[in-house]
């Protein structure tokens, strides 16, 4: 039988075989990562589901208070992270943000500081973007992760009622004005006492999920956990 099991999963992998979402080189299918190991020789890993203070709490301190938070690797420009959110984004490859979540659900499943999480909230785009664009890339990493980590993602908890300008090249005051009035709370029903896990695809200067995070916690013992894909470096 498992003969049989292990000759079917190599068909299966030859089929269809799992390739790195940054070059496209087939991965071996026990091979759990989302990069091939060349690619993985050039990302950085960012461990911080098991420590309540690192980049991320460090990035957002005095500005949205946060139970936890984690991130999957660091953001370079021109490595293979950056090819592969732009995959995400503009290729029409929305299984990449589904594979990152199960992989970083995965990581968070038995850390203690995400245990109490009871929902997954995922970061709007525009509506005419995502027509577009045909999905929103944090909901297939919020997916991914409901996958891994076995909780509902409310994905119409929040809205974004105008298409702010581009983030890229702007300050950190620049892009909290260009965020400023975009997003709404919008379906609420079910959310008061509830611990969100609420999700990006990348944190720059973090004021997307400032204003995100602190319009949820105006919602009545509401606590926040953040869990971005990649996270810039200061």
């Amino acid at each position: 039988m498992r003969r049989l099991l292990a000759w079917w999963n190599a068909l299966i992998h030859l089929l269809y075989p799992q390739l790195c979402i940054a070059c496209n080189a087939a991965i071996p299918s026990s091979n759990r990562q989302c990069f091939c190991f060349s690619c993985r020789r050039k990302v950085e890993s960012a461990c911080f589901h098991e420590t309540k203070e690192n980049d991320i709490s460090e990035r957002l301190w005095g500005r949205l208070p946060i139970e936890s938070a984690a991130a999957l690797y660091y953001f370079v420009k021109k490595s293979p992270v950056q090819l592969a959110l732009h995959h995400l984004k503009y290729k029409n490859q929305p299984d990449i943000g589904k594979r990152l979540g199960r992989l970083l659900g995965t990581q968070i499943y038995s850390a203690p500081l995400f245990k109490e999480i009871d929902c997954i909230v995922p970061v709007p785009l525009h509506p005419k973007k995502e027509r577009k664009r045909g999905y929103n890339q944090s909901m297939e990493f919020a997916i991914g992760l409901s996958e891994a980590l076995h909780l509902p993602v409310l994905g119409n908890t929040l809205a974004r009622k105008q298409d702010s300008l581009s983030q890229t090249n702007k300050h950190r005051m620049e892009r909290f004005q260009n965020v400023g009035e975009v997003f709404v709370l919008n379906q609420t029903k079910g959310i008061a006492g509830k611990h969100i896990l609420l999700v990006d695809d990348v944190l720059t200067t973090g004021a997307t999920l400032e204003f995100c995070g602190n319009l949820l916690l105006t919602i009545p013992g509401v606590k926040i956990s953040i869990a971005t894909i990649a996270v810039a470096r200061n």
